[in-house]
């Protein structure tokens, strides 16, 4: 370098035969903040006797068949992959099956018929939201009727049965719906997600909620986001269960990167549920931007008695969970979407990382300055004039975020944006960066003054 304020990365100082030289510099070239692209991670079951996908092996999947093929037909990750698809068609999704877990046992349940049926006819059992005909021989009777979850595990606890009975004579008990009882067992989730460590997925569902499941997600996710990896991704489960139920599940996670969806009393396994959730998320690529109102397409509509309250949801988003309701239409949507994350490390209340915008509002910052100084600085010397030119550049990436209302305050704030050398590491440039993420506007209170 023989000049003061240009460098060449090709042509030599050192040259002596006469000549106009020029290369090429794209460090300059992206002026503009990076793509958002969402990519979800779906974690299931495989049928092993069916399924031509192997079993930690990582599938981006395309379509219902496809993941039927791949996964087995009617596994939970051929049903989480529906779900997915359904909510949201035109999702980057990945699917990544595991195996039962080898001590496992199968959900299992049973109806008794009376009888005797008076005529031949048809019973309709609906297993979960599915719908499966069964045909009724005249002068049947005292016959047992045993269902059993295709796959080992606590997953088939959630597997809600009914009997519609049809046929004269042909008593059926239970007469009213029930949930196979007696699975055991959850396939173990570290090594799935160590298969999947590099993979860049920034949304994880988990059909799994017991608690070495979700302590394996919320270390994973903590892993892969950190400032090492700083590859910025969130977890998604479900529940269908009671709302106590609900709130202890998020009590023990209490992340803000993990977020849990309470739909009371869906047939649909909550697998789907947080299939689709997950999905939904994804469809929304500013991180800022609140998913109030919209719908998780191809999930049930719940009867009136499992339906929530305005004080129940309430108490919802008090305790880390996030409702879903039926709303105009007979839609499911989301109230709002929050994190399970409720207290900080002492016990004590904390809403900063409430909604699930805000931690995805900072790992969006975080990839747009990052992606700027690697772009403008990949082989710079560490002069006394270089933290200047990296402040230069980290601000005008927070003004572009402000011009997409994804942060503000930046001209307030930016007094505190500091870059300064290391006190201990001559090679290093330490940064502090003021980020003011835009909230969303979830609540608007007004006051009708009346006069006569």
């Amino acid at each position: 370098m023989a000049s003061a304020n240009i460098s060449f990365d090709q042509i030599p100082a050192s040259i002596r035969k006469p000549g106009k030289y020029f290369e090429f510099n794209t460090k300059l070239a992206v002026r503009t903040l990076p793509g958002n692209p969402q990519r979800v991670l779906v974690i299931g079951q495989r049928l092993a006797d069916t399924a031509a996908q192997p079993a930690l092996a990582a599938l981006d999947v395309f379509s219902d068949e496809q993941a039927a093929q791949a996964f087995g037909r009617g596994s939970n990750a051929h049903l989480m992959a529906r779900a997915a698809i359904n909510a949201n068609p035109y999702l980057q999704l990945t699917v990544i099956g595991v195996d039962d877990a080898a001590a496992g046992t199968a959900a299992s349940g049973s109806f008794t018929f009376s009888g005797p049926a008076a005529a031949a006819g048809v019973l309709s059992l609906f297993i979960g939201a599915a719908r499966v005909d069964v045909a009724v021989s005249a002068g049947a009777a005292k016959e047992v009727l045993t269902l059993a979850a295709r796959h080992k595990g606590s997953i088939g606890n959630g597997i809600t049965v009914k009997a519609q009975e049809q046929i004269a004579g042909l008593g059926v008990t239970p007469a009213q719906a029930f949930q196979l009882k007696g699975g055991a067992g959850e396939p173990d989730l570290v090594p799935v997600l160590g298969a999947v460590v590099s993979g860049g997925h920034q949304i994880i569902a988990s059909p799994f909620t017991g608690d070495a499941a979700l302590t394996a997600l919320r270390n994973h996710l903590d892993f892969v986001s950190g400032p090492l990896e700083q590859r910025g991704a969130i977890g998604v489960i479900a529940t269908t269960g009671a709302l106590a139920d609900a709130s202890a599940l998020s009590a023990k996670l209490d992340s803000g990167r993990i977020t849990a969806a309470w739909y009371r009393g869906s047939a649909k396994l909550s697998a789907d549920i947080a299939a689709a959730y997950a999905a939904v998320i994804a469809s929304e690529e500013d991180p800022a931007r609140p998913l109030n109102t919209l719908e998780l397409k191809g999930l049930d509509v719940v009867d009136l008695a499992s339906r929530t309250s305005r004080t129940e949801q309430e108490n919802a988003l008090y305790n880390g969970v996030t409702p879903l309701e039926v709303a105009a239409g007979d839609r499911v949507q989301i109230v709002r979407a929050i994190s399970t994350y409720t207290k900080d490390a002492q016990g004590v209340d904390d809403v900063s990382l409430l909604d699930i915008t805000t931690i995805r509002t900072l790992d969006y910052v975080r990839k747009a300055c990052r992606e700027r100084i690697a772009l403008r600085f990949p082989r710079e010397k560490l002069s006394d004039r270089t933290p200047s030119k990296v402040r230069s550049e980290l601000l005008d990436v927070l003004y572009k975020l402000e011009e997409l209302e994804i942060i503000e305050q930046v001209e307030a704030n930016k007094a505190g944006l500091i870059v300064e050398r290391d006190l201990q590491d001559v090679n290093r440039l330490d940064a502090k960066i003021p980020v003011d993420v835009v909230n969303g506007l979830h609540v608007f209170a007004g006051r009708i003054d009346l006069l006569l």
